[in-house]
């Protein structure tokens, strides 16, 4: 029993014994970040939140209830003893419960009515930033495209998106959220210091980390909203767009042909692909996704400036990339939709053709009998091969897969003017390769379906057969004299008139006969309906000896005897 009596009674005393003066502070890390990139260090600035409370629990004090972080240099004695030393060594969004015992808080005299005389004080902290007067513009590079083949100097115009945090993560602004990049000069003051600095040496598609102290970033102030006073900042950058006022185009050739006969100038009119992207491969726009080639002239301001340069000298079948600057494709504001204001256009374009309106049909002869007499003129009647392509060799037509010539009256309009052009002075058996332009072929419209609108045109031609045509401006001929009484001739059941069997059949007795020849290459009923209905004056479906006239006598012409 004494010895029970004994333990209650050292146990008693053990429970109500004076708590042990504290001889330093004591820290309890009660929440340590995955990573810890800077750890304060005395003459270090910080920015934290703290609850000041008492051992009891009793609240004394709270940044919180401020609504303001506290800042402090670190070191520097600003701060109580116990407080300069149980900073040291934390981290940014690291959480300390310190003690601190009275003689390294506010001692024997407290503070005022606040603090009582040797309180020990405790204090839950949470680190939010840290910088140090000789801070620089820290850079991390976490991206970076295999060609970088410009980077940022002073005075480019950027575009760039960017999420920008305080150190301790905040957010306190994003280009994202507002569905635009900013778009400034680097270099020339139109940006905080720290970030004109960063961004220097940036090429396009790069991603950096850009981590600055506040007196290059908003400095003691911030910026009255969302960024507090002496506040590190840290902006994640994705460069988009970069150029200079200076910059004109450039011209990458991507694939030239080995012939080149002729290169694009100012006034030519021309046939191309593209697509368009922004300096980020952004597609804006596509000639091929509209499965038409953009047809305009050059140099004369139907295409944005860049574009109306980038096209010069340029060889049909021939790839470059021209890239645009702003100044010399949509400016500041942009096409309103697809393309961004102050945005860099590339255009990867592959040339179709091109002309000038003032070219004619070239034609070069790659084969020639050797005896070449008889040549084709207007209204030869002439039978012919053809291959027909575009420039840039795609084929549009073959009579050699019908199996039979094309067969036209030169000068009578069955074909295109650039045809008709091309086909005179060939002899039979001859060969030539015809350039036509679209002014002399099918024009803007093309042909629905088969040739496309202001398409320069190639014919490979070879004349097969020629017969010789009628002169201008008849459409029948006599071989022989012709009989003083022609118009009894005709009138066969001697009536006083000719209709048109009696006419019908006295013609085709002529040409049967050699006496006479009809124009070749017309149908014979026509042109001998033709002939009829010049010699009916008054249209009453009967000729007269008074209506008749051969072709010297007649004052008015026509086509006809």
């Amino acid at each position: 029993l004494m010895i029970l009596l004994q333990a209650l009674l050292i146990s008693f005393v053990a429970c109500n014994a004076p708590p042990v003066p504290l001889d330093d502070i004591v820290i309890e890390k009660t929440s340590i970040p995955e990573e810890c990139v800077r750890a304060v260090q005395s003459g270090d600035f910080v920015r934290y939140h703290y609850h000041g409370t008492f051992p009891d629990g009793k609240k004394f004090d709270s940044s919180y209830d401020k609504g303001s972080t506290y800042n402090v240099y670190v070191g520097k004695r600003q701060l109580i003893e116990g407080m300069d030393k149980a900073l040291v060594g934390m981290c940014v969004n690291e959480r300390r419960l310190v003690k601190i015992p009275p003689k390294m808080a506010y001692g024997k005299d407290g503070y005022g009515d606040t603090i009582p005389p040797n309180s020990i004080l405790h204090f839950d902290v949470l680190l939010l930033d840290i910088w140090n007067p000789e801070d620089k513009v820290q850079i991390k590079t976490y991206y970076k495209p295999e060609n970088c083949g410009r980077t940022i100097e002073v005075s480019d115009f950027v575009r760039y998106h960017y999420n920008g945090t305080l150190l301790d993560g905040t957010l306190f602004d994003s280009s994202y959220t507002r569905m635009r990049t900013y778009d400034t000069y680097v270099g020339i003051g139109w940006l905080i210091a720290g970030m004109d600095q960063g961004m220097l040496g940036m090429c396009v598609g790069e991603k950096r980390i850009i981590t600055m102290p506040p007196s290059l970033g908003y400095g003691e102030n911030g910026d009255g909203s969302d960024i507090p006073g002496q506040a590190s900042l840290v902006f994640d950058v994705v460069l988009l767009d970069l150029h200079n006022p200076k910059d004109s185009i450039t011209v990458e050739k991507l694939d030239v042909p080995e012939t080149c006969p002729r290169k694009s100038k100012v006034g030519d009119f021309i046939r191309y692909h593209y697509n368009g992207t922004l300096m980020d491969g952004t597609l804006f726009d596509s000639s091929y996704s509209r499965n038409r080639t953009y047809d305009t002239y050059i140099g004369k301001g139907y295409v944005i400036a860049g574009m109306d340069e980038g096209l010069l000298g340029v060889c049909v079948g021939e790839k470059r990339r021209v890239t645009i600057p702003p100044h010399l494709g949509y400016g500041e504001e942009g096409t309103g939709t697809e393309i961004p204001g102050s945005a860099v256009l590339i255009f990867d374009i592959y040339i179709i053709d091109f002309h000038n309106p003032s070219d004619t049909v070239e034609i070069k002869t790659f084969f020639k009998p050797s005896k070449c007499d008889v040549l084709s003129k207007k209204g030869d009647f002439v039978k012919y091969h053809y291959n027909a392509s575009l420039m840039d060799g795609t084929l549009l037509d073959s009579t050699h897969s019908y199996g039979k010539t094309y067969n036209v009256v030169l000068g009578s309009g069955q074909v295109v003017l650039g045809m008709d052009m091309g086909l005179k002075g060939m002899c039979i058996g001859e060969k030539r390769t015809l350039v036509i332009p679209p002014h002399l072929g099918y024009g803007e419209r093309g042909v629905e379906g088969e040739v496309p609108g202001s398409a320069v045109l190639v014919f490979d031609i070879e004349m097969i057969d020629l017969e010789e045509g009628l002169p201008d401006g008849y459409m029948f001929i006599w071989n022989s004299d012709v009989t003083p009484d022609l118009f009894t001739e005709m009138d066969k059941n001697l009536d006083g008139h000719v209709d048109p069997v009696e006419f019908l059949n006295y013609i085709n007795h002529q040409v049967a006969t050699g006496k006479g020849k009809l124009a070749p290459g017309f149908e014979v009923g026509k042109i001998i309906d033709n002939m009829f209905s010049n010699q009916d004056r008054n249209s009453d479906g009967k000729i007269t000896a008074d209506e008749f006239k051969l072709k010297d006598e007649e004052t008015k012409q026509h086509d006809e005897l």
